[in-house]
């Protein structure tokens, strides 16, 4: 079986072995799906079947005799003309002054290297004298370590071919393969070594790109199910008229988007096991509102409730909308650090004998002195601002209450589904009607007293701004305006007739809430700070948000800075000062220019950065797939996700005889699925 160790595959000794088990390869089947990290091609295309920048091989006949020059020590250059067709091509060789002797005027050379489109000029990273037809057209490139060279390699992975040709079972059935045309697993898997065209080598990759995002979506899919059936919550018989006539007060209709995520939240509460769902939208998406009926839902059911944020002026906020939007159906308190006292004491009572129906609050809420008579639902706002122990916490006060966590930090679909493999994922991505998007502009530097003026503008027309610079201090290798700086300048520009507040990391907590107060009660004008204004502060007031060194933050950090705008019924700017220097930076720029949707940001971020700085590599538990790209590929994750789904919710992996050899693959992972199994 493909299981056994790769010392019984003929040719490998004892000390190939050991240098192969170095990379990881211990048995058969680890040697036939050690897959080429990339494939050369030497395929040679046309002139006009070309990309500028990308790595071509091109065949021709010199004709010019190559030229070589001498710069810096030891630094050389070649270069001739090619007659390729009926182009004539300049071809570039650098350090590789030996090759003057080998290439005279009217040799037929091939040559691969850098394609210039713009220039029709290739600069050579390999050449041979003569056609290109000795030359395989695609060549695969592995990972190697020293002791195991190239073609060792090739040998021994296709001598455990022969040796196991009828021993590769097809794990996908025949139904999932024929849907998605799929070559058979011992066809891909031969290719994937041995590609016979580009063709060949494009279906390989795509049988096992979707092969590997289905197999880890099925584990994910069993152990969320595992996850939700081992956890007992309560079944919350919600009162639907209540919840209906609720609905019907607010001052607005619910978004498509709302209604669907919030019948998904109804549906967790209503079902026997304990809620454990995601709520993802974009700042102003109206995620609160849908926060909130479920709240009601969870009272009318006689259940408490509890809402978790982050910092004391952002639960202010919410206690003081929640007790608008709850007036005459149920009791809203605030417990924060700053409350003490006698207050503190008869609130802590309140909630004890079910006398406060909702409780909203920082991390105070998890402190052992808070006692809930009945807690049923629990919304933690902004999720990855606290730890996994803050929020087990607080989920530990009720008897396994419904869990609820909000984030209005975009997250590609895919990515949330894969990241949070265990939670499920509601996501509102449509805006509320008569919102208007932010106004977004990007200027160079030089344009500062433009921008200032314009903040005077809107300050005269009684509106507020935000200046938003990356750094506390300077720093000697980053040339960047500083908000002390910055401070100091807007107080000497437009003091004393127009109020600059600061705020910034270094400042006690009490000090930014002071000042942020300030800022949200209007006695400031401006603000300048740090990005720790980033999260959800209401000031409706705030029509601008103008962020300097714009090249210093991820898209997603902007478009979050940029929500801090827009929130009230005055059309918003955000103006990005920035001058980048390289390809990317300005590219963020355009995009933030042209999008106010998060979630299209998101994805653009995702291309721009991948995956793992997305989320930060330590703490992204992200799977490592050696074909898929979850970036490049997602839709093919977003098919297996919804098929993995599909054959776990009906069950085709223990019904269907046809899914067996799926069954037994997916089940062999004893080290994630241990639990499931036992």
């Amino acid at each position: 079986m493909l299981q056994r160790s790769i010392s019984e595959v003929k040719g490998i000794g004892e000390k190939l072995q050991s240098h192969l088990n170095e990379l990881g390869l211990f048995t058969v089947e680890d040697l036939l799906f050690y897959f080429p990290h990339r494939y050369d091609s030497y395929e040679v295309k046309p002139l006009t079947e070309l990309t500028h920048n990308e790595k071509a091989t091109i065949e021709g006949e010199i004709v010019s005799e190559p030229a070589l020059s001498y710069y810096g020590r030891k630094k050389s250059r070649l270069s001739f003309t090619l007659q390729v067709d009926q182009f004539a091509v300049k071809a570039v060789l650098f350090n590789r002054a030996f090759a003057k002797k080998q290439l005279q005027q009217g040799d037929t050379v091939t040559v691969t290297g850098k394609w210039d489109q713009q220039r029709l000029q290739i600069t050579v990273s390999q050449f041979k004298k003569g056609e290109s037809k000795s030359q395989d057209p695609i060549q695969p490139v592995y990972t190697l370590k020293e002791g195991v060279p190239l073609n060792t390699l090739k040998k021994v992975i296709r001598t455990a071919f022969e040796e196991s040709a009828g021993e590769i079972v097809d794990i996908l059935p025949e139904s999932l393969a024929l849907a998605y045309k799929l070559p058979d697993r011992q066809k891909a898997l031969y290719q994937m070594h041995y590609p016979d065209s580009r063709v060949m080598l494009k279906h390989a990759k795509r049988r096992f790109i979707y092969e590997e995002f289905l197999v880890f979506q099925l584990k994910m899919q069993l152990l969320r199910k595992h996850h939700r059936e081992s956890t007992t919550g309560q079944v919350q018989s919600y009162n639907n008229d209540k919840l209906t006539s609720f609905v019907q007060s607010m001052p607005f209709e619910l978004t498509n988007a709302q209604k669907k995520s919030l019948a998904e939240i109804l549906k967790d509460m209503k079902s026997p096991h304990r809620m454990n769902r995601l709520l993802q939208g974009d700042v102003g998406s109206g995620k609160t509102a849908v926060a909130a009926i479920g709240l009601y839902a969870s009272i009318t059911a006689g259940y408490q409730g509890a809402l978790m944020v982050p910092t004391e002026i952002l639960a202010e906020q919410h206690f003081q909308s929640l007790k608008t939007m709850f007036e005459g159906r149920a009791e809203v308190a605030l417990l924060t650090g700053s409350i003490k006292g006698k207050r503190r004491r008869e609130i802590l009572a309140a909630v004890e004998q079910n006398e406060i129906d909702i409780l909203v609050g920082t991390h105070a809420l998890i402190q052992d002195e808070v006692i809930f008579d009945s807690l049923g639902f629990v919304i933690v706002d902004e999720q990855h601002r606290f730890g996994v122990e803050q929020r087990r916490a607080l989920r530990d006060k009720g008897l396994a209450p419904d869990v609820l966590f909000m984030t209005a930090t975009p997250i590609p679909r895919t990515l949330a589904i894969t990241a949070f493999g265990d939670m499920d994922v509601s996501v509102i991505d449509e805006m509320p009607a008569g919102r208007k998007p932010v106004d977004t502009y990007w200027v160079k530097g030089d344009m500062t007293s433009r921008v200032l003026s314009f903040i005077q503008k809107e300050i005269d027309k009684g509106h507020q701004a935000y200046v938003i610079c990356p750094l506390i201090e300077e720093s000697d290798q980053l040339d960047i305006q500083n908000a002390i700086e910055v401070y100091d300048q807007l107080s000497a520009v437009f003091e004393p007739n127009i109020s600059v507040g600061l705020m910034h990391g270094r400042l006690h907590n009490d000090e930014k809430e002071e000042v942020m107060q300030q800022f949200a009660e209007n006695n400031l004008n401006i603000l300048v700070s740090t990005t720790v204004v980033e999260v959800g502060v209401n000031v409706p007031n705030a029509t601008v948000m103008v962020i300097y060194d714009a090249q210093r933050f991820g898209l997603s950090q902007l478009h979050q800075l940029r929500g801090r705008v827009g929130r009230g019924a005055d059309q918003s700017y955000c103006i990005l000062l920035g001058d980048p220097k390289g390809d990317v930076g300005k590219e963020r720029m355009r995009i933030m220019t042209e999008t106010n949707d998060g979630f299209e940001l998101s994805e653009q971020d995702l291309k721009l950065r991948g995956p793992g700085d997305f989320f930060g590599k330590k703490q992204s538990g992200l799977p490592e797939f050696k074909v898929g790209d979850m970036v490049h590929d997602y839709r093919a994750l977003e098919t297996a996700r919804k098929d993995a789904a599909e054959i776990i919710g009906e069950n085709t992996l223990e019904k269907d005889e046809s899914y067996q050899a799926l069954k037994d693959y997916v089940y062999s992972d004893r080290h994630l699925l241990g639990n499931v199994l036992d």
